[in-house]
């Protein structure tokens, strides 16, 4: 029989205290829509980006698995504090990037010191966009909200444009990200058609 590891309890008491905080990102509402119409969270988004990384398992190589996935579970895990940016509102310099990491040390605060620095460098690491996971974490988060725009239930106004210029550089990084990228402005492409306001009829 494995002898059991017996664990500080003021360790077990301060991760647990995280996982509650942490526990605000299923009520972090999201400007994406689901497919029944209503706001998705942040935690909810964080899950479909860990299955879709999960199910191209095959394709992914020698990658670290287990630090892409780390890196989907951290990505967001800032917006409990503050919440998300639209995807359609977010400009280069606004300071969100800043705001985020410091609200992430908010959050992370209960944590022991090992695991604070642990999920603050993967966040850190997610955001340069610099490793081989990194670059595909972020590239699987620009893809994962692209899809949720086309199942989700929009309003008339959506502009199913936005997602053709949407995380371009990042999904471009990667050959199996670009292969998903074309899927995804495929199936883009014809609801912009669709959705585009029928020619008056002539004479």
């Amino acid at each position: 029989m494995e002898q059991a590891i017996q664990t500080d309890p003021a360790r077990l008491e301060a991760i647990l205290a995280f996982v509650q905080s942490a526990e605000k990102l299923k009520d972090t509402l999201r400007s994406g829509i689901t497919a029944q119409g209503r706001a998705e969270s942040t935690a909810e988004h964080s899950w479909r980006l860990c299955l879709m990384t999960i199910l191209f398992d095959r394709e992914l190589g020698d990658h670290d698995r287990l630090k892409l996935l780390k890196l989907c579970i951290v990505h967001d895990l800032g917006e409990a504090i503050s919440g998300d940016v639209p995807a359609t509102l977010q400009v280069a310099g606004d300071g969100r990037a800043a705001q985020e990491r410091a609200d992430l040390m908010t959050l992370c605060a209960p944590l022991p010191d090992d695991l604070r620095d642990e999920l603050v460098a993967l966040w850190d690491e997610y955001t340069a966009a610099a490793t081989p996971e990194a670059i595909l974490a972020k590239g699987f988060d620009k893809l994962e909200t692209m899809l949720q725009h086309l199942v989700g239930k929009n309003g008339p106004d959506f502009d199913y444009r936005f997602n053709l210029a949407y995380g371009a550089k990042h999904t471009a990084r990667h050959p199996l990200l670009a292969q998903l990228r074309d899927l995804v402005d495929r199936e883009t492409q014809k609801r912009v058609i669709m959705m585009a306001p029928a020619e008056p009829a002539k004479g």
